[in-house]
């Protein structure tokens, strides 16, 4: 591989810089993205076309010179492909007609759903898309967690409490863990199969992951974060768990090669938690990109001043917003590539 920089900071191996990707890179802020997505009848028209959604990844590594690929997808294939589907409303986001909040709902999920059948379109995608890479960067597979994943099949929509989601942990723990474990399993080959399609690494988003205490996470989120990271092992993997700040311990003592941290998390407090063991990414607010140049230059090299170590990749706390100048972008990359790493 040509650009090797993400690959070899999941392993802690010797890098001339610090490589730099961004979340929800794949669209949204790009002309160039909208160009394409306004030809289509919706956003999961774009997911379910392997030659388009390839064309979509490829964009930011074209364009604005990012060290790795992700690939362009949804968290919410999952549950489509285990029998519950979705609709994505423009303006209002993901809303699912029929939800999971009893036993009798749980039997709307097909028994042994065929991961390679019902997503060969995500897996299609990467076969192009890698064949379109040629090996210039590394391209990221992904995946949402358990417990977020749970939180859209109870609710059947964003939310800003997702109080239906909570509820069913406390009046059906049973039922609770049991579409966990489902959607856990389904996960595991789902992710495999992305794997063998051709990724070069993974990565699992956990977005709702702050909602809850931490007791509760640690019993109906990290159980499940563990199970799928156990197997992956060796395996440039990167755990992600927006607003988890409390768990962060627990979260350093699953196997995976990295931890991604929002903008809340203290990069130093965890550096001191995972040692070397770990490489860190993140966290840069992504309001930053709304600022002055001079100002994302100037808080993009504190963050990489603050580096202990070269166990680092650099991205933001969470995905690019959508009405994020793409030039403020090239700044921000471009400010990580002009660094002198301090740490060979």
């Amino acid at each position: 591989m040509r650009n090797d920089l993400y690959i070899k900071a999941h392993y802690g191996e010797s890098i001339p810089r610090y490589p730099v990707w961004l979340m929800r890179q794949a669209g949204r802020i790009l002309p160039e993205y909208r160009a394409v997505r306004q030809k289509l009848s919706g956003f999961k028209e774009l997911v379910e076309t392997p030659s388009l959604a390839a064309e979509v990844t490829l964009q930011p590594v074209d364009i604005l010179g990012v060290d790795a690929a992700i690939l362009f997808s949804d968290i919410l294939v999952v549950p489509d492909a285990m029998g519950l589907t979705y609709e994505m409303i423009e303006q209002r986001g993901p809303f699912f007609p029929q939800t999971i909040r009893s036993e009798q709902q749980l039997t709307l999920l097909d028994e042994n759903p065929d991961v390679l059948d019902r997503l060969s379109y995500v897996f299609e995608a990467i076969k192009l898309t890698k064949k379109e890479l040629n090996n210039r960067v590394p391209l990221i597979g992904f995946a949402g967690a358990p417990w977020t994943i749970f939180c859209y099949m109870v609710e059947g929509k964003g939310s800003k409490t997702f109080s239906e989601s909570r509820k069913l942990l406390y009046t059906n723990p049973q039922l609770a863990h049991e579409l966990l474990e489902r959607i856990t399993d389904f996960t595991i080959e789902y992710m495999r199969q992305q794997q063998l399609s051709g990724v070069d690494a993974l990565q699992l988003f956990d977005s709702w992951a702050g909602i809850l205490g931490h007791d509760q996470y640690t019993e109906f989120g990290l159980k499940y974060v563990h199970k799928i990271a156990s197997a992956f092992r060796g395996f440039p993997f990167t755990i992600f768990s927006k607003g988890a700040v409390a768990s962060l311990p627990e979260i350093a003592k699953i196997e995976s090669t990295a931890i991604g941290l929002d903008w809340n998390m203290d990069i130093q407090e965890t550096r001191n938690l995972v040692g070397e063991t770990r490489t860190l990414q993140g966290n840069l607010d992504p309001c930053l990109l709304y600022a002055k140049d001079s100002i994302i230059v100037k808080e993009t090299n504190k963050l990489l001043d603050s580096f202990k170590s070269q166990r680092h990749i650099v991205n933001l706390g969470h995905g690019v917003y959508p009405d994020v100048d793409p030039e403020k972008v090239k700044i921000l990359i471009k400010t990580v590539k002009d660094y002198e790493i301090k740490y060979n």
